[in-house]
């Protein structure tokens, strides 16, 4: 979007969102990439791969994302990047390219996902929190704030130095599991991902 039309844009929303986004976008760039990495590459309360909150590690999201790259194939589109199929910025970047029904329905089969992200960034007081708000707001979706509140009421956070170090003992006791049955973790993820896509996607919350 040309900086022009993003300003215009910004100074017709409400207020609290206005300011929360031209704080955003008046940051220094390596403070902004820090932040974005903070809070979106570790953990997976906060992760950008909309399956982590469907599907979890759960062999369906490998299948699942094999769906979703069917779908972007239909649409003449072809990944040239290093994402996952589920990233947000990219299934949001598909859906810009859809009639405005196809992609108003493709932004409500995730809305859920998004309230669910907008409170936890929210919740730890992040400058983005406004910008799953305004996707909900987009989406034209009608999503039980009330639910979404006790669902992240009592959640640890798991982008701690300890609780990141939790899931990496976890994951060696894993690997090693599987090793001795034949199998290693490396190999079951090398399975999983191996077509690398998701279908008619979320039924959440």
């Amino acid at each position: 979007m040309h900086s022009r039309h993003l300003k215009t844009w910004i100074k017709r929303m409400p207020r609290r969102w206005a300011f929360s986004l031209r704080d955003l976008l008046a940051r220094d760039l390596l403070d902004a990439q820090a932040d974005y990495s903070q809070l979106f590459d570790r953990g997976r309360a906060t992760s950008l791969l909309l399956f982590e909150h469907v599907h979890g590690e759960s062999r369906d999201r490998g299948q699942a994302m094999v769906d979703l790259m069917a779908q972007y194939e239909q649409h003449g589109l072809q990944l040239d990047s290093r994402e996952l199929p589920d990233h947000l910025p990219l299934y949001l970047e598909y859906l810009a390219q859809l009639p405005k029904e196809e992609a108003l329905g493709g932004l409500q089969d995730i809305a859920p996902i998004l309230a669910l992200l907008g409170a936890r960034l929210q919740q730890r007081e992040s400058r983005y929190a406004v910008l799953f708000d305004l996707l909900v707001k987009l989406a034209n979706a009608a999503v039980d704030s009330e639910k979404v509140a006790e669902k992240i009421a009592d959640e640890a956070r798991d982008d701690t130095p300890q609780a990141l170090d939790a899931v990496w003992e976890e994951e060696q006791v894993k690997f090693f599991a599987d090793q001795n049955c034949g199998e290693s973790e490396i190999s079951a993820h090398q399975r999983r991902f191996a077509g690398a896509v998701a279908p008619a996607i979320f039924e959440y919350l």
